[in-house]
C-alpha cells in the first residue's frame, strides 16, 4: 500500500533521527541489560561469599572451643584475606585477637585488633578495639603506642576504662603523679557498682596515696 506524503515524511524523519541517535540508543539498552545481569551476578557472588565465610567462621569457633589457637589463626586469616567484604571478617578479627592474646601470641593479637580498629563499623566497636589494642601494646611494654591510641576522647561509657589504661601506661613510664591523676579520673568515671572500682583504687593507692 502506497504511503501518503505525511507518512513518508515521518518515516524520513525517523530515519534521520535514528542515523543520528541509533548508536546511543543501542548502547544504552546494552548497558541496561549488562547492568541487570551484573547485579544478578553480584547477588550470586555475595551469597556464595557469605556462605563460604560463614562455614569458615563456624569452624574457627569450634577450634576456639577446642583451644586450637593455630586453627583459629589460619581460619580467621582466610576470612579476613579472602572474604573481607562479608559480614564475618570483623567477628573473625575479634575472635582471633581474643584467642591469640590468651595463647600469648601478642604479635598476632595486635594485628587482629588493629584490623578490628581499622574496620570498625560503629563508634562503640572502634573504642572497644582501641582498648583491646592498647592492652596488647601495654603487655609488650609499648606505652607510647598505647597512650597514642587512648588520646581520642571516648564516650562516657568508655571514659573510665580509657582512664584506667592511661594510668597503667603512665605508671609503666615512671610517671606516678600523672598515673595517679588518670586513676582518679577512672574512679570518677566508672559506674559506682563496677567491679573494676576496687582494682583501680588499689592501683591509685599503689602510686602514692
Amino acid at each position: 500500500m502506497a504511503l501518503d506524503l505525511e507518512e513518508q515524511e515521518q518515516i524520513d524523519e525517523f530515519r534521520a533521527w535514528w542515523k543520528q541517535n541509533g548508536t546511543f540508543v543501542i548502547g544504552a539498552v546494552a548497558a541496561f541489560v549488562i547492568g541487570v545481569s551484573g547485579w544478578k551476578g553480584y547477588q550470586v557472588w555475595s551469597a556464595r561469599q557469605a556462605g563460604e565465610s560463614m562455614a569458615l567462621f563456624e569452624r574457627a569457633m569450634q577450634a576456639a572451643m577446642a583451644n586450637d589457637a593455630k586453627s583459629v589463626k589460619d581460619l580467621t586469616g582466610q576470612i579476613m584475606e579472602n572474604y573481607g567484604r562479608s559480614g564475618y571478617a570483623l567477628p573473625a578479627a575479634w575472635l582471633a585477637g581474643k584467642v591469640n592474646f590468651a595463647a600469648g601470641d601478642l604479635k598476632s593479637a595486635q594485628a587482629q585488633y588493629q584490623y578490628a580498629l581499622d574496620h570498625a563499623d560503629d563508634k562503640g566497636l572502634e573504642q572497644l578495639a582501641r582498648l583491646r589494642l592498647a592492652t596488647v601494646m601495654l603487655d609488650q611494654k609499648d606505652t607510647a603506642g598505647a597512650l597514642k591510641l587512648l588520646e581520642k576522647e571516648p564516650d562516657a561509657a568508655f571514659a573510665g576504662l580509657f582512664a584506667d589504661l592511661k594510668g597503667d601506661a603512665l605508671a609503666l613510664q615512671g610517671k606516678p603523679e600523672e598515673a595517679r591523676a588518670a586513676y582518679a579520673l577512672a574512679m570518677e568515671k566508672l559506674d559506682a557498682k563496677s567491679p573494676m572500682k576496687a582494682m583501680v583504687e588499689a592501683k591509685l593507692n599503689g602510686v602514692g596515696g
